[in-house]
């Protein structure tokens, strides 16, 4: 099984050690960084990538329950903002960027 895809700014992958699915959504501006991570479905990644269009694919993570968010925006009044839902979730997602790191 394919356990990785990729879009223009999305990355969506299953993630063997808790046997569950997750996909991030990355935004670089001029404004700043934003970053959506999502607990998708089996269903929901078999789906992704079958559009010719990636705001498509986008628009379907988007239906997931977001885990993570993260905005660090030049223009923002508080400066960055953070906010963690499924702190499981979250450390998957942490686990699998530093495997993929030291390959």
């Amino acid at each position: 099984m394919k356990t990785e895809k990729h879009g223009g700014n999305w990355t969506a992958y299953y993630d063997a050690d808790t046997k569950r699915y997750f996909a991030r959504i990355m935004y670089i501006s001029r404004e700043g960084l934003e970053q959506y991570d999502y607990e998708i479905t089996q269903d929901l990644y078999a789906r992704l990538g079958s559009f010719g269009d990636d705001t498509e694919n986008e628009r379907l993570i988007k239906t997931a329950k977001m885990t993570y968010s993260f905005e660090n925006t030049m223009y923002g009044t508080l400066g960055p903002e953070r906010t963690v839902w499924d702190e499981e979730a979250h450390e998957a997602m942490l686990g699998h960027t530093r495997k993929k790191k030291r390959k």
